[in-house]
C-alpha cells in the first residue's frame, strides 16, 4: 500500500471516528492523547485513564455511565497491556470497540495516539497534500 492509499484510508477512518465519537466516548491513556484527538477534530467525550485509580475501579466507573466505548490505547507494549486489561474488566458489561486502534496500529508507523497528528502531517507534506 502506498502513502496516498494510507492517507485516504486514515482520512476515512478518522471521519468515521469523529462521527462515532459524537455519541460514544473514547478512552485514551493520557492528556497528550486527548490533545492529539482534539487536533484531529474529535468533538465528543474523551476519557483519560486515571493513573490514580486501579483498572478495576476505573472500569466500574465506566460501567456506571456508558454502554459502549471506543478503546484507543497506544499500540506499544504498555498500551497493549492496558487496553487488554480494560477490555477484560469491561467484558460482558460494556461494549468495547477496538477496531480503530487495530487499524491505526497496522497503518501508522508511529506507536502512540499522541503521535498521529504529526505523523499524518509529515506524510501529507511528503505527498504534498493539504
Amino acid at each position: 500500500m502506498d502513502d496516498l492509499q494510507i492517507i485516504e484510508e486514515l482520512d476515512e477512518l478518522l471521519n468515521e471516528l469523529r462521527e462515532e465519537n459524537k455519541t460514544v466516548p473514547i478512552i485514551v491513556e493520557g492528556e497528550k492523547d486527548i490533545a492529539a484527538l482534539r487536533k484531529l477534530e474529535m468533538t465528543g467525550e474523551i476519557i483519560r485513564f486515571n493513573i490514580g485509580q486501579s483498572v478495576s475501579d476505573f472500569c466500574d466507573t465506566i460501567t456506571q455511565k456508558y454502554q459502549k466505548i471506543i478503546l484507543l490505547t497506544d499500540w506499544d507494549w504498555r498500551g497493549g497491556r492496558l487496553g487488554s486489561s480494560i477490555k477484560k474488566h469491561l467484558e460482558n458489561r460494556v461494549e468495547c470497540n477496538l477496531s480503530y486502534r487495530q487499524t491505526l496500529a497496522h497503518r501508522c508507523t508511529c506507536r502512540t495516539v499522541e503521535g498521529i497528528p504529526s505523523w499524518l502531517e509529515t506524510l501529507r507534506r511528503k505527498m504534498k497534500i493539504s
